[in-house]
């Protein structure tokens, strides 16, 4: 970890910057994989797998007896967590429907908007050191209430073929039937492009790794839209000094654990915390079974020490954080000033794993300062706003000579005209 005293402003920049992977090797080396996928399909996305996840498929798509098989591997606890978690996802989602409203904005000129769901959607999975099945529930939940009527699911099998039985059967309880075997940038390729077995998408979420996140953003460009521009994952904690030391550790490992390439990002008000933080980070670390994990990426991470609360939170701000935690006594009044930040969670008992798993806000966030332009999924990710207007012959009187005269100063003359000739056939039937 690195301790930071009291940086100026003008080094905030540099504070704030990421890791960085060599980008222009990873983009070759992820454009070369879709184009293969592009070019020979189902044959080039078992290729990958066989080469990247290690497992000879003779079939991608995951069978009915395999998910029957998973609901037996399931603990009944673990399906019951798994149930609520989707029941307050669902709720806090549900609440988010679009209710449309006519607006007339002139006379005999009425104007609305109508919600409409992505017809095909793909969600992808990581699988790797920690099968995301939360995040199933996460993408397919807000689908399904959308109305996406084809809802494809792609995640990366274990070595002897198996997807892992939690993912399938959070699927299930999130009513998706179309899974498929197939990881990282192959599986982005094959919702992109479509292959023999797996359907071409409108759009594509899910988090992943910095190859995932480079996949999708070179899809995008050309053939299917995608949530965000999502990559390793982050938290950042700000704490004054009267925060629970042992909490604010078990947050910062909490972030840590998921990949080398997390980061930890820590903002506080006293040197004491920082140093009792810090002991207490390394006694917790030592008691990780994913402990050399969660020490790669504390090494990229900062601990920053500020002269005030105003400076943690513009410093934050800076920093715009996928996951921002406050624990300080006036929690609210920071929250107040929150402009950059993914999900926010207030208080010393709102951990980030309450929001990763069974709060009911979505996990699937921006990252990598993304924050400062994005949001994280929610109902409306799922949906398209389509506009409406009708005009009476009132709404031609209100507004005709105005479009007339913007017209013809734009050079237009077939938009002039397409109007001109309504206001005379209204003259004319008024005659």
């Amino acid at each position: 970890m690195n301790i930071v005293r009291y940086p100026e402003r003008s080094e905030w920049q540099k504070l704030v910057e990421r890791p960085h992977l060599d980008v222009s090797k990873l983009n070759d080396t992820v454009a070369s994989v879709l184009a293969d996928i592009k070019k020979r399909g189902d044959d080039a996305v078992k290729g990958y797998e066989l080469k990247f996840d290690h497992v000879d498929l003779p079939t991608l798509a995951v069978t009915q007896e395999e998910m029957d098989e998973a609901e037996k591997l399931v603990s009944t606890e673990l399906k019951a967590a798994i149930q609520l978690a989707h029941y307050n996802i669902h709720t806090f989602h549900e609440a988010q429907k679009f209710k449309p409203k006519k607006v007339e904005t002139q006379p005999g000129v009425v104007c609305w908007q109508k919600s409409v769901a992505i017809e095909k959607v793909g969600l992808y999975i990581p699988g790797g050191t920690a099968p995301l099945f939360s995040t199933v529930l996460m993408l397919a939940t807000p689908a399904k209430i959308a109305g996406c009527s084809e809802i494809v699911l792609c995640t990366p099998p274990d070595r002897q073929g198996k997807v892992n039985p939690a993912i399938l059967v959070a699927a299930r309880i999130a009513g998706v039937s179309k899974i498929f075997k197939a990881g990282g940038v192959q599986a982005i390729g094959a919702m992109a492009y479509g292959t023999e077995s797996i359907p071409k998408v409108y759009k594509i979420f899910g988090p992943g790794n910095q190859y995932v996140m480079a996949a999708k953003q070179q899809v995008s460009l050309h053939d299917v839209a995608i949530d965000m521009p999502a990559g390793p994952s982050e938290v950042c904690v700000i704490a004054d000094e009267k925060a629970n030391i042992e909490f604010i550790a078990a947050d910062l490992l909490s972030q840590a654990e998921h990949g080398v390439d997390s980061q930890v990002f820590f903002i506080t008000t006293s040197e004491q915390v920082i140093l009792d933080v810090l002991a207490e980070t390394n006694r917790q670390l030592e008691l990780l079974p994913r402990k050399e994990i969660a020490a790669k990426a504390l090494e990229n991470s900062s601990f920053v020490l500020v002269h005030d609360k105003q400076e943690a939170i513009d410093l934050s701000n800076a920093y715009a954080p996928e996951h921002l935690i406050i624990q300080t006594s006036d929690y609210e009044n920071l929250a107040a000033k929150v402009v950059n930040a993914g999900s926010v969670f207030l208080g010393e008992y709102a951990c980030e794993s309450a929001g990763d798993y069974a709060s009911g806000t979505n996990h699937t966030l921006p990252t990598h300062g993304y924050a400062t332009a994005y949001n994280g999924v929610n109902l409306d990710s799922y949906c398209r706003k389509v506009t409406f207007q009708h005009l009476t012959a009132d709404g031609i009187h209100s507004i005709g000579r105005a479009v007339e005269l913007m017209a013809a100063a734009e050079q237009l003359d077939a938009h002039k005209n397409a109007m001109t000739v309504r206001i005379k056939s209204i003259g004319n039937e008024k005659k």
